[in-house]
């Protein structure tokens, strides 16, 4: 993306012309023709959308799962940060869990491993790979929270041998403990063959753009990448209510 991304900078800057030569007969609205404009320079590369923001005179450009922000001619690209100045809200970063959020509703809890701990009364689902570090030492923490019901969507991206234990895991007759033991102890299940919804969680996974594990899902949609401590899960899951 650092590659594509100063390919992009230097195009917004030394080819404003283009922008004009770009430009089709009749009437386009800004977003249309920095959208149709950008992706022309950059070889048909998808823009998801361009989004004119209420700051600076701005245009959010959101481009592979970032935010980059334009001015209306196309002179100039920014990649970075927006902070409100007088409440120094990150605006960027609440847009991006605003755009990457996932409605708790549309995942089918019953492809997922599930652990109730306590009265489980709090919720989170989990994207998670058996061999990623990041994702063991992120079950250690969980493991230090209480009275919460887990939905572990088993995501094995990493190799063939992730494959190989989600599918022992699921086919366990305890799919709970077999993935704590598996995850806190080492402890792989036994191989064992059955129906998995695994395929389908990967391709959940990509549907929802989650390129990294563990990538948490909170009851209201936000949605946090990578490990985090219990204090940060519990300040969460306070904050994340349905």
């Amino acid at each position: 993306m650092l590659k594509r991304l100063v390919v992009l900078v230097l195009l917004v800057l030394f080819g404003p012309a283009l922008a004009q030569a770009a430009e089709p007969a009749g009437k386009l609205t800004t977003e249309a023709i920095i959208k149709r404009t950008l992706e022309d320079r950059l070889g048909g590369i998808k823009i998801e959308a361009v989004a004119k923001t209420p700051y600076l005179g701005l245009y959010e450009v959101r481009l592979d799962g970032e935010l980059l922000y334009t001015d209306e001619k196309m002179n100039y690209l920014f990649s970075g940060n927006i902070i409100d100045a007088k409440t120094m809200q990150n605006i960027t970063e609440k847009r991006l869990r605003d755009l990457t959020a996932i409605k708790w509703e549309n995942l089918p809890l019953d492809a997922a491993v599930k652990t109730v701990r306590g009265n489980g009364k709090r919720i989170l689902a989990v994207f998670s790979d058996p061999n990623c570090p990041y994702c063991k030492r992120f079950e250690k923490d969980l493991a230090k929270v209480d009275n919460i019901t887990i939905y572990t969507f088993l995501y094995p991206i990493l190799s063939q041998d992730s494959h190989d234990k989600t599918r022992a895991v699921w086919c366990s007759a305890d799919k709970s403990k077999a993935w704590n033991d598996l995850m806190l102890n080492n402890t792989v299940p036994v191989a064992a063959r059955c129906d998995t919804p695994i395929e389908k969680n990967v391709e959940l996974g990509r549907k929802y753009r989650v390129t990294g594990t563990p990538t948490l899902v909170f009851a209201n949609g936000t949605r946090v990448p990578g490990a985090i401590p219990a204090e940060q899960i519990e300040k969460l899951l306070a904050q994340n209510v349905n």
